[in-house]
């Protein structure tokens, strides 16, 4: 997930004077007051400019990269145009790519658009994994693998992932006798989901009725699917939702914490679960990287040291994002050394430092900036740690192309029945597979 604001850097255009006054003499130089346009290179030459297209405030330009690497490249311009929202943003890259034209030199997508990019349009981008300064063995092997096509070219790079954790209310767990300590809080559900909702049980017997172990039971069926290998699509790309025991299994358990009243029964970002993270509507919610932010931003300043971190049951990933290079683009040699740069390990780091975006590149791990990260608001949580070893651990997930549209369905329809309107876990399974099948065959 990205914060949804948008953002564009206006650009001058360099330009070179024109001569004032005749040549007074054959070879003469040129009038000294003659100068080239402030901020144009020493030789006077144009600088070539790189378009970058992206969805919300996508955090590179933000984080300060585009003027680090325009400082290191005097012959380059970068000039960012944001779309608020992914769902806007998609389709007109994929209009764009049909045609072949109105693309920025470089694009961001977003993870779960990347299969069907890499399925569809792999003959429309630059092979990045040639790209000059590439290394494929900084990377973590599973989101390498995520942006590269089935004939071998690696036509995206990551930027960000989402490794998850489970943030906890210290206060609410002291309350109900549990443990508050982050490893001993890890230990209660550490290797095992099911670990998780025996935890919520022994905490609703502590802390009484109307006190809700996690925000909703969406939230942790997506954690849940986001551990598996494989969820909703197999290596050959056939659909195999209904018939994987991960997914369903995933949903069941999921469902559990709705029946077993350890639900807030909260829609994760609507109004209400933002105002949950503040007045204690539930004591857990699963956390990937980036999430620390937007708790840190809705709980307040009251919520300081009452939030913690501390491992999930098993590696888990939630968001991410990926820069292509399409080769309509005017400049691709260039843009491919921009995005091979932005996406190496050092600037990762930086970009975790300055804006909380969990680098993809597991070389940057033991950068100061990664290993040493601590959360303050967090009760000091070394979130570095944390969430490295996550990311290490995440299997290689298999991704299809309507990945969104089978998890959104299993969230907002099937898994909303069960706990807002107190459908039973198999009507909601039904519903949402109903919905799912009619969105497929659109």
């Amino acid at each position: 997930m990205r914060a949804h604001t948008r953002a564009r850097r206006t650009l001058l255009t360099a330009g070179t004077a024109m001569g004032a006054a005749a040549l007074l003499l054959a070879g003469c130089a040129q009038d000294p007051a003659e100068k080239p346009e402030p901020g144009a290179p020493a030789d006077g030459k144009a600088k070539t400019t790189l378009t970058v297209g992206v969805f919300g405030a996508f955090g590179l330009q933000e984080a300060g990269l585009y003027d680090e690497y325009t400082a290191q490249n005097p012959g380059i311009r970068i000039e960012q145009t944001s779309i608020e929202r992914n769902e806007n943003y998609y389709p007109q890259l994929l209009t764009h790519l049909g045609t072949g034209s109105g693309l920025a030199d470089i694009q961001a997508v977003e993870v779960n658009n990347i299969a069907e990019i890499t399925a569809t349009q792999a003959d429309k981008l630059v092979d990045l994994g040639k790209a000059a300064g590439v290394d494929k063995s900084a990377y973590l092997p599973w989101k390498w693998a995520q942006g590269t096509s089935k004939g071998g070219a690696t036509v995206a790079l990551g930027t960000d992932i989402g490794p998850q954790g489970i943030c906890y209310r210290k206060d609410l767990f002291a309350a109900a006798g549990l443990p508050t300590d982050r490893a001993a809080v890890g230990a209660l559900w550490a290797g095992d989901w099911n670990k998780y909702l025996e935890a919520g049980k022994t905490y609703k017997a502590k802390a009484g009725e109307g006190k809700a172990f996690v925000d909703s039971a969406s939230g942790v069926m997506a954690a849940v699917t986001g551990s598996s290998a494989q969820r909703f699509y197999d290596e050959q790309g056939k659909v195999v939702y209904k018939t994987n025991p991960a997914v369903r299994g995933a949903f069941d358990l999921a469902a559990s914490f709705a029946t077993e009243g350890l639900s807030a029964k909260l829609q994760q970002f609507t109004p209400s679960w933002d105002q949950g993270f503040s007045n204690g509507n539930f004591a857990t919610v699963s956390c990937p990287a980036w999430m620390l932010g937007y708790i840190q931003d809705k709980a307040g300043p009251a919520g300081k040291d009452k939030w913690d971190v501390a491992p999930a049951p098993k590696p888990s990933n939630w968001g991410g994002s990926f820069l292509v290079v399409p080769k309509a683009g005017k400049h691709a040699e260039e843009a491919a050394k921009l995005v091979a740069w932005l996406t190496a390990p050092a600037q990762q780091a930086k970009l975790f430092e300055k804006r909380g975006s969990f680098p993809s590149a597991s070389a940057a791990y033991t950068l100061p900036a990664v290993s040493g990260a601590q959360h303050a608001y967090f009760g000091g949580a070394p979130i570095g740690e944390i969430f490295a070893r996550a990311a290490e651990g995440v299997p290689v997930t298999v991704i299809g192309p309507k990945d969104l549209v089978i998890a959104q369905n299993l969230a907002d329809i099937g898994m909303l029945q069960v706990d807002q309107k107190g459908r039973s876990p198999q009507e909601g399974w039904e519903a949402a597979v109903k919905a799912i099948d009619n969105a497929l065959e659109q």
